[in-house]
C-alpha cells in the first residue's frame, strides 16, 4: 500500500491545484526568460551600432587621427 492510499479528503485536489500552479509558474518563467534574452540581444546590437556610429563620427571629425598622434608623442 502506498502513501497516496491514505490521503486526507481533498488532498488530491490540493495536490492537483499545486501542480497546476507550479506548471503555470514554470510557463510564465520560461516566457519571461525568452523575452529577457531577446531584449538583451537587442540591447547588445544597439550598443554595437552606437559604437560604430561614434567611431564613424570620430573619423569624420578627424579626432581619431589626433588621438593616435598624441599617443605616439608620449
Amino acid at each position: 500500500m502506498d502513501a497516496r492510499g491514505t490521503e486526507a479528503p481533498g488532498g488530491r485536489a490540493l495536490r492537483d491545484a499545486a501542480e497546476n500552479l507550479f506548471q503555470e509558474l514554470q510557463e510564465h518563467f520560461q516566457a519571461l526568460t525568452a523575452t529577457l534574452n531577446l531584449r538583451m540581444e537587442e540591447m547588445g546590437n544597439r550598443i554595437e551600432d552606437l559604437q560604430k556610429n561614434v567611431s564613424d563620427l570620430m573619423v569624420q571629425a578627424g579626432i581619431e587621427n589626433s588621438i593616435k598622434q598624441q599617443m605616439l608623442k608620449t
